[in-house]
């Protein structure tokens, strides 16, 4: 009695393992194997090789038949625009298909859609579970409507984009020094590191500074801004110049600033360094901070 006591309770755990198991693969299976449908307008702006390549998209591409009957179309048409447009559309299918780590696939739907090329896509992610690859924006508020997936590389790139563009401003606190001296390095809400030139002297402080560049690196983005001055008192107004002046004055006059400028052109060539070697040497410095 107790062996098959025994038997019996390992039949129900192998049981409930098998169907545990089963259930998982299948629950798997059916994510990854979630279609995505592709749009004529998407083939036609081409970013999507892009993304395809960086390995973001593991579910099958599949591009209608019916949408490469349209690029088609619009490719046979008498306007240059559409026609160069159309081509350029057909042009992405082919390198999509030649990518490696990306599944491409034909989908066999008809050369021609007599509903429309929209709502044959709409019909598709709904009949086979999918979703819908689109920078249409009508077609994006149509399908959130009637609650279809849809990955739009428009808002991909919003999304992807820098938070702060040259020209604006924030106030951020200078928390250590840069690769040169003259130099002070903050960091924004989300980490990312800001480089301010002429901010040595602010160190400890929480200064408004003004963003002039981005620099998008292995190790993350790398801002760069400067100080933002503050208004200083209006300077003195200088009295004019009499007329009957002597030109010899003005020579005297003018000669300081030519010294100093040949001063500064004398200094040795081997003390400049180039643009090149400080955004490198920059990159240096974000990549031991990231280690």
């Amino acid at each position: 009695m107790d062996i098959l006591i025994i038997i019996t309770l390992l039949l129900i755990a192998a049981e409930t393992t098998y169907l545990s198991v089963s259930t998982i693969k299948r629950t798997s299976a059916k994510i990854t194997s979630q279609p995505i449908f592709v749009d004529t307008s998407v083939l036609i702006d081409g970013r999507i090789i892009a993304v395809a390549q960086s390995g973001f998209i593991t579910s099958t591409l599949f591009i209608p038949r019916s949408v490469i009957g349209e690029l088609q179309l619009l490719a046979d048409t008498g306007d240059a625009e559409k026609r160069s447009r159309a081509r350029h559309g057909l042009d992405i299918v082919s390198e999509l298909q030649a990518l490696e780590n990306a599944k491409v696939e034909i989908f066999p739907d008809g050369e021609r859609a007599a509903e429309g090329v929209d709502n044959r896509l709409l019909s598709l992610a709904k009949k086979h579970h999918g979703s819908i690859c689109t920078i249409d924006y009508n077609l994006n508020k149509v399908a959130v409507v009637e609650h279809i997936p849809v990955l739009n590389v428009n808002d991909l790139a919003k999304n992807l984009r820098m938070a702060y563009l040259p020209g604006e401003r924030v106030l951020i606190e200078l928390t250590q020094k840069g690769n040169d001296a003259s130099q002070a390095v903050g960091h924004l809400s989300d980490g990312t590191m800001v480089v301010v030139e002429h901010g040595s002297s602010h160190m400890g402080q929480s200064v408004e500074v003004e963003f002039t560049r981005g620099l998008q690196t292995a190790a993350g983005r790398m801002m760069f801004a400067r100080v933002v001055q503050s208004q200083s008192t209006p300077a003195a107004t200088q009295k004019p110049r009499p007329k009957n002046e002597s030109r010899s004055r003005t020579r005297n006059t003018a000669q300081p600033p030519k010294k100093e400028r040949q001063s500064e052109s004398a200094q040795p060539r081997g003390n400049r360094r180039r643009p090149n070697d400080r955004e490198e040497n920059l990159i240096d410095l974000v990549n031991k901070q990231q280690d």
